[in-house]
């Protein structure tokens, strides 16, 4: 395992520079114990499933083989290509998450929780057990996951007592295009830490805003570019003042009169966009 190697070489070199025959023995338990952890994870990695219809699935080889033979590759998808759920899993597939997690950034803690019981569902693996999270306050990962998906918060606190992130053997930082204080902070500290971690692989997934900013940050990391898929949308505005001029009405009573307004004129799916977690919430407490 990557963390125990790290420990491991450091003990070693105590030992030869003071050798000790009774903590000799002990180091080459921990080391067996380390090996059979790895032959575990080899063992029991899942074989990754792709949806066709997923813009990023068609390309799947091409970002596999990017991914083995770079240590950093930027990913450029639009909205709706796939790339947030399907990238760990060719990850799995191009042979990683078996020395360490492979750790996936999310810019909120919704975000998190949400993509990785989608993962999760997609590889038929209970959440917390293959993929697992972590944000503030809640922990669902195990040592013997996978992928594990985390606020970039997160990742930015394990720093201080994992300065070399040694859990990990591949990073993704999702929606780098958001540009905020923590992924600029920990872009700078990733060029800073792959020469000295050259078995660490990183992704970085951005929109088509700019992504040769990224590759050259990483001094021309290959850019891969992903189209996404679009559907028609009619624009229709709902003010919350209503035309007889009465006082303004609840965001929540709003919206739902905009959902029974689109449930009469035909059936299907629902998407409401809300700034923060509790009107999220609350809205899908009131449309229950």
């Amino acid at each position: 395992m990557g963390a125990d190697r790290h420990r491991l070489r450091r003990q070693l070199q105590q030992l030869e520079r003071k050798p000790d025959e009774q903590r000799l023995v002990q180091w080459l338990q921990k080391a067996e114990a380390s090996a059979k952890r790895r032959e575990l994870r080899v063992a029991n990695v899942l074989k990754p499933e792709y949806p066709d219809d997923l813009p990023v699935a068609q390309r799947r080889d091409e970002i596999i083989k990017a991914i083995k033979g770079n240590q950093v590759i930027v990913i450029c998808g639009e909205t709706g290509s796939g790339k947030t759920t399907q990238l760990p899993k060719m990850c799995l597939d191009a042979g990683l998450g078996i020395n360490g997690f492979i750790g996936h950034t999310q810019p909120r803690r919704l975000a998190a929780r949400t993509v990785a019981a989608r993962i999760a569902e997609e590889l038929k693996s209970p959440l917390g057990q293959q993929v697992g999270y972590k944000v503030r306050f809640t922990d669902k990962t195990r040592k013997d996951s996978y992928i594990k998906l985390m606020t970039d918060g997160i990742l930015l606190a394990e720093i201080q007592r994992d300065r070399f992130l040694n859990d990990y053997d591949t990073l993704i930082i999702d929606e780098a295009h958001e540009r905020s204080l923590n992924i600029d902070f920990l872009l700078g500290y990733l060029k800073w830490l792959l020469p000295k971690r050259r078995d660490l692989k990183l992704i970085i997934t951005s929109a088509t805003i700019d992504p040769e900013r990224f590759a050259q940050h990483f001094t021309g990391a290959p850019i891969i570019e992903v189209s996404g898929r679009t559907y028609p949308v009619e624009m229709r505005y709902r003010p919350l003042v209503d035309v007889e001029g009465e006082d303004e009405r609840d965001q929540t009573e709003a919206i739902l009169e905009a959902v029974d307004e689109l449930g009469r004129e035909s059936s299907g799916d629902v998407l409401v966009f809300l700034p923060g977690e509790r009107e999220i919430r609350e809205t899908a407490e009131a449309l229950r």
